[in-house]
């Protein structure tokens, strides 16, 4: 670690340092950060677990990015990240470091939860001098969108604001697609903006209620049509034909082409 940092203080150092990393600023480095992020989970869907050590270096790096800048400024150091994730692991694992025994993981995710809402209060009497935070305070707006909406209905779910069952979810979901198709009939272009949001709301509260990661799920359903499209692309090369070409209806048969024989390979392997 001493080696990185002192790497990265010799990028910033403003008589020899490399003029784009002086440049940098928290904010300038939020795109590359997420980029890094999204590198590492690439890279373990992939099964690429010897690039997944260099993504995790490019991530690693990120941090130590950050450090500095703040270094510089007077605020914290490395050290003080280290201790700071070090004191919250302990602190939110009494049953490891401090001998308290939970009788089933329920309890266990019970008393996790906990800490961390007392976590969240004492920031906002620290921040804002109010006694409570939000239920949902604390839930990062930068999160992808889908990702932030299933934390935000986990925590307003804790609090009882949630559907018992996932029946009237089902339910739910309908009526949004009847409000988009209404928006659509009346071509009334800010309230199918505001529909839709309505309906990516409900579809990711749905996949919440059958335990599926919306965020994850969605990435699968990117690779799929990946997948097929590129089977279509290759039987329609294979044809001597190109992709422009083709009417609707010949493209929808090799969209199920592509499907059948994923399928096929599935139960092959």
């Amino acid at each position: 670690m001493k080696k990185l940092l002192d790497v990265m203080a010799a990028l910033r150092d403003p008589e020899s340092g490399c003029p784009w990393d002086i440049k940098q600023s928290f904010a300038s480095l939020i795109p590359y950060t997420l980029e890094e992020a999204y590198e590492v989970a690439d890279a373990i869907e992939q099964g690429d677990l010897q690039g997944l050590k260099y993504e995790l270096g490019d991530l690693l790096f990120q941090v130590v990015f950050y450090a500095q800048i703040a270094r510089e400024q007077s605020l914290f150091e490395f050290a003080d990240v280290v201790d700071a994730i070090s004191e919250k692991l302990v602190r939110r694992h009494p049953h490891v470091f401090a001998g308290q025994a939970f009788n089933n993981e329920t309890e266990l995710h019970q008393a996790w939860e906990q800490h961390k809402a007392e976590e969240r209060d004492a920031q906002a009497i620290e921040q804002s001098g109010t006694e409570q935070a939000s239920v949902l305070a604390g839930v990062a707006a930068a999160l992808p969108a889908l990702k932030r909406a299933q934390k935000l209905q986990k925590r307003a779910a804790r609090s009882g604001f949630d559907w018992p069952e996932v029946t009237p979810v089902l339910d739910k979901l309908q009526e949004e697609i009847n409000e988009v198709r209404e928006a659509v009939q009346q071509q009334d272009p800010a309230a199918m903006f505001e529909e839709m949001g309505d309906l990516l709301f409900s579809v990711v509260n749905l996949a919440r209620h059958l335990d599926v990661d919306a965020e994850e799920a969605l990435r699968g359903g990117n690779r799929k049509f990946i997948s097929r499209f590129s089977h279509i692309e290759q039987s329609l090369q294979q044809a001597g034909e190109s992709l422009e070409q083709q009417d609707l209806q010949t493209l929808e048969s090799l969209w199920q082409a592509a499907k059948r024989q994923e399928k096929a390979d599935a139960k092959q392997s």
